[in-house]
């Protein structure tokens, strides 16, 4: 577990091994694919658990750019909001994947922000089908989660680093 005090305004950051589609928080982040239509591991686990409303709602999109991210409701999740940021492949190192995975947390936390959630919780973006090495992906989310929240006048309060995988969590849990 991580502290970071804002003046008495403190951030809780944790590592949890949770099914991230079954968390009551105020919003989810889906590590999507930049369809935003579905696929497998996290992504395809969030669009089954939180009905058809949310394809629906994510076609209106037309898709978005690894980096960036869009928000929908949760609808049948327990979850108020889903963050939906495609990741970047790793590709070696060499295709500014570490800026891109930094610009994801970031921009999912700008839209938690704005609809004045309060608690956030992210899988490991782009650790599973993208490649991204585990340690680094842990390392690039912490600090981009510390960066956010020592920068940006912010509503939240708990950020939570998921994953059914308990290496995963051991991982963030190492780097917090």
């Amino acid at each position: 577990m991580q502290i970071v005090d804002l003046t008495n305004n403190i951030v809780e950051l944790h590592a949890q091994r949770a099914d991230i589609t079954q968390l009551r928080v105020d919003a989810i982040v889906n590590a999507a694919n930049p369809t935003l239509l579905g696929g497998g591991g996290v992504d395809g686990a969030i669009h089954r658990a939180a009905g058809p409303e949310l394809l629906a709602a994510c076609r209106k999109f037309g898709g978005c750019e690894r980096g960036e991210a869009v928000i929908t409701p949760g609808f049948d999740l327990p979850a108020k909001y889903v963050v939906h940021t495609p990741g970047p492949i790793w590709r070696g190192g060499n295709e500014h994947e570490v800026a891109v995975l930094a610009q994801s947390y970031a921009n999912s936390l700008r839209l938690a922000d704005a609809a004045h959630c309060q608690s956030v919780a992210f899988p490991a973006i782009s650790a599973g089908v993208y490649h991204f090495p585990l340690q680094l992906a842990a390392t690039v989310a912490v600090a981009a989660v510390t960066a956010y929240v020592t920068t940006h006048a912010t509503g939240i309060r708990q950020v939570l680093f998921v994953d059914v995988v308990p290496a995963t969590v051991t991982m963030f849990a190492s780097v917090l």
